[in-house]
């Protein structure tokens, strides 16, 4: 498809520049694929929406404060940079504005020397790795000097309540540099009363990377190609999965980030399953992911394994997705692979028409912005 068919207009207003005063007070636009009904609501009425034997699946992954500015220690030119992966022993991989203040040997300072890093190598496109060092606990120091990396989008400096913010009540696991953001419109309350409601809340983990903001340079989407980010699905959490598969129920699911971590990894199992000559019956040591996952093959269903590892998966039309039945997100920036994902799930002519209602309703749009539910 051509990255023109996934444009669309957008008043410069309508990009949320700060949260809703409180968490949870956003708007809903409800899209039923089945009739092409749309909805308008609030996001508390997303209780509504469940059924007996659904799962809520969601993405337990924690933004860390990765942009540090500085300067270099030689020529005092000022420097930003943006920390993408932890390497262990104090070595991490991140870009660099503006690059060409960047080269091997040169010592990046923050907070007046209280935090240094020596550029070891460059890996890519403005991407670096480097090994920082501090009199201080190293980890302590960097989470007091680094700010919250808001998107681009975002035209104002970091706040102290975007650490707060910027960040889903379930968040567990550091590692994203930027929020998985259709998470950022629950509180604890309506996950309660959606627990409440008999319906089980899965985490699964996805850290999202800086590529979720790269533009889509070609014309031909199918030549693009996605960075790769690390994701986990335990055990217990794809039994949950299966055990709603079995009885009938939706996996309803929350953030382009978790589908994406979901369809890796039933993608992972079909090519296994592909491969395999035979398929067994569960053996009497398997665990209660491994049992549903060997008797779902062997029923022709589909199941989820449990699984970590690094996905690249681009998800654009048509696709065809075996782990997700619902979709709570954000809405998505023109032309981008986020939008590309959504299409392919909610149909792309239907989603733009959406798109097309939510601005003409002035809803807010991006990451601080509205939510969408798609049926």
């Amino acid at each position: 498809m051509d990255l023109n068919d996934f444009d669309y207009s957008l008043p410069e207003e309508l990009i949320a520049q700060h949260p809703r005063p409180r968490r949870g007070q956003s708007r809903l636009l409800v899209l039923h694929r089945s009739d092409g009904r749309i909805e308008h609501k609030r996001f508390t009425d997303l209780i509504e929406y469940f059924q007996p034997g659904d799962v809520l699946v969601i993405n337990e992954t924690r933004v860390i404060p990765a942009r540090l500015l500085g300067k270099r220690q030689d020529t005092g030119g000022k420097v930003e940079i943006l920390l993408v992966r932890d390497r262990g022993e104090g070595c991490w991989q991140f870009l660099v504005k503006p690059s060409r203040r960047a080269r091997p040997g040169i010592v990046l300072s923050f907070g007046d020397g209280r935090l240094l890093c020596e550029v070891e190598k460059r890996i890519g496109q403005g991407e670096w790795i480097g090994r920082f060092h501090s009199r201080e606990n190293l980890n302590e120091i960097m989470q007091q000097l680094g700010e919250t990396p808001l998107p681009p989008y975002i035209r104002r400096p970091p706040e102290e309540s975007d650490r707060r913010r910027y960040q889903t009540v379930y968040a567990r696991q550091d590692g994203a540099v930027a929020a998985p953001t259709a998470g950022l419109h629950f509180t604890r309350d309506l996950m309660e009363r959606i627990s409440g409601r008999g319906i089980e809340i899965v985490p699964i983990l996805l850290h999202v990377g800086p590529g979720t903001f790269r533009p889509v340079k070609v014309d031909d989407i199918t030549r693009h190609r996605m960075e790769s980010e690390f994701y986990r699905i335990l055990p217990a959490a794809a039994a949950a999965i299966n055990r709603a598969r079995d009885r009938g129920g939706r996996i309803v699911v929350v953030g382009t980030t978790t589908v994406r971590a979901l369809e890796s990894c039933a993608a992972a199992d079909k090519a296994e399953s592909t491969d395999s000559a035979e398929t067994k019956l569960p053996g009497p040591g398997a665990t209660e992911g491994e049992a549903h996952l060997e008797l779902g093959a062997a029923l022709g269903g589909t199941h989820l394994r449990p699984a970590e590892g690094w996905t690249d998966l681009f998800i654009y039309p048509p696709f065809s997705f075996r782990m997700t039945d619902a979709l709570i997100t954000n809405f998505h920036l023109p032309r981008s692979t986020l939008l590309m994902l959504v299409s392919a799930l909610a149909g792309r002519e239907f989603l733009l028409r959406a798109y097309r209602e939510a601005v003409n309703k002035r809803y807010l749009f991006y990451s601080y912005g509205d939510a969408m539910l798609i049926l």
